[in-house]
């Protein structure tokens, strides 16, 4: 399934069933990374919602936005929404790190992420989302 075509069957299919067809549309490095930092989110949080927003973009949410996964020709982009106000003692942030709001992680093909330190992120982003949500 091309990404354009996901517009058209969009229509019928859960987020997640979209989510697995963009995984498996990939068919490489980058479905195999975007699949990886999904499972470290499910392990991280089991109650994540999955939300496929923007026309194609993977969501995942509790609470608020936690993240979005998009994927490009040469990195899968991790963009927390409110990553400006998330401590990150491991440095994962690495892309957009001059707003006030979001910060993105940008992982590229040789890349590995730091699992215990994502998934951290991850439950410090769910913390502030529910502080927020009071």
């Amino acid at each position: 399934m091309k990404k354009s075509d996901l517009k058209d069957e969009e229509r019928g299919h859960s987020p997640s069933q979209l989510i697995d067809a963009r995984i498996k549309e990939l068919s490489d490095w980058r479905g195999k990374m975007l699949s990886h930092v999904r499972a470290l989110i499910k392990q991280a949080d089991p109650e994540v919602v999955e939300e496929w927003k923007w026309r194609g973009v993977p969501v995942w949410s509790h609470n608020g936005i936690i993240c979005t996964g998009e994927t490009y020709k040469s990195v899968v982009k991790l963009t927390f929404a409110k990553g400006a106000s998330l401590d990150d003692p491991s440095g994962l942030f690495n892309s957009s790190l001059e707003g006030n709001t979001r910060r993105a992680i940008d992982l590229r093909e040789a890349d590995e992420i730091d699992e215990n330190a994502f998934k951290a992120l991850v439950g410090a982003a769910i913390t502030l989302n529910k502080s927020k949500a009071r």
